[in-house]
């Protein structure tokens, strides 16, 4: 699979970290930035994430600022993105199987880094389990038009 991440400079020290787990495992990676710890701003690097799976550029997105929240709002404002913050394996598991999540979003801040990439093999191999689910999904995707 084609993984895009991106991150500010409150998550980039998990990025470069899910980056080498991501490849590790036989995945391509898609690094949208920053290229840095300096400080950036997270709508920039969320929206690129977000822009890429819409686009087709990558399967699954992957975005960490320090709490999580800031990077996946921006993502969520692409069409077609469903990004939620993976906080427990549970919801890293359910957010694929009854939302059909395509970004996953983390906080370096508040999520011991063992944990995120465990959430991240979750994520990445649990299909969308559709039925009364993808009635719910389609709900969202026709308010989207």
């Amino acid at each position: 699979m084609k993984i895009a991440i991106g991150s500010d400079h409150g998550g980039f020290k998990y990025k470069k970290i899910i980056i080498k787990h991501l490849k590790d495992i036989g995945h391509t990676v898609l690094d949208v930035g920053p290229l840095s710890e300096e400080r950036s701003n997270y709508p920039t690097f969320g929206i690129a994430v977000g822009e890429a799976v819409q686009g087709k550029r990558a399967d699954f997105g992957i975005v960490i600022c320090t709490t999580g929240e800031g990077i996946a709002i921006a993502a969520n404002k692409v069409k077609g993105i469903r990004a939620g913050i993976g906080y427990n394996d549970e919801v890293a598991r359910l957010m694929r199987l009854h939302n059909d999540a395509n970004v996953i979003s983390f906080g370096q801040a508040h999520m011991d880094i063992h944990d995120v990439l465990r959430r991240i093999d979750i994520f990445l191999t649990t299909p969308f389990e559709g039925g009364r689910h993808a009635t719910r999904v389609d709900i969202i995707k026709d308010y989207e038009k």
